[in-house]
């Protein structure tokens, strides 16, 4: 997200724990302030440094902790592949049974959407809408906010984990 508040698909080229090169059809300018969304790594913000042809860097503006935290996450993508790791997430995605179900926006408008899938804590949804990053939206019955959009949908974190049997009654078995 650049400063006028629009967000724009990127792609990460090379990254560490001080700063972020990221491929993207729209760059802004030297200096603006940048709030990016990445998968596997979660927000991050910074200052835009440099343009090249085809996106720009930033700088990543966190705290000592949160540099060792992104540190340790850079380490165990860049390791995971080659060990054979599994994702390193707080709950198993899974995919539930009923898939089709609606998506309430936080001014009461519903849409249809389909679970792509999700987990205790959120999940990722197709939609013909995409709310902005976040937007408070209901999946089912269950409250959240938009952390993540994407390209004919979005992902959501719910505002407290659900159980099993919870997805089960909202949105049927799960595999």
């Amino acid at each position: 997200m650049l400063p006028d508040r629009k967000e724009y698909p990127c792609q990460v080229i090379d990254m560490s724990p001080g700063g972020v090169s990221l491929n993207t059809p729209v760059a802004g300018r030297k200096g603006d302030r940048v709030v990016a969304y990445l998968d596997h790594i979660g927000r991050i913000e910074g200052e835009l440094v440099r343009l090249f042809q085809g996106g720009f860097a930033m700088t990543i503006h966190a705290g000592e902790r949160k540099r060792e935290k992104l540190a340790n996450q850079l380490t165990w993508l860049a390791n995971r592949s080659a060990l054979g790791l599994p994702e390193d997430r707080r709950f198993e995605r899974v995919t539930p049974e009923n898939k089709f179900t609606q998506v309430t926006l936080g001014d009461g408008r519903t849409f249809p959407c389909r679970i792509l899938d999700m987990s205790r804590s959120g999940a990722a949804v197709r939609s013909t809408i995409v709310p902005n990053v976040g937007s408070p939206v209901t999946l089912g019955n269950s409250r959240g906010l938009v952390v993540r959009a994407f390209q004919d949908g979005f992902a959501m974190e719910f505002s407290k984990a659900l159980t099993e049997d919870e997805i089960r009654q909202q949105f049927g078995a799960v595999a």
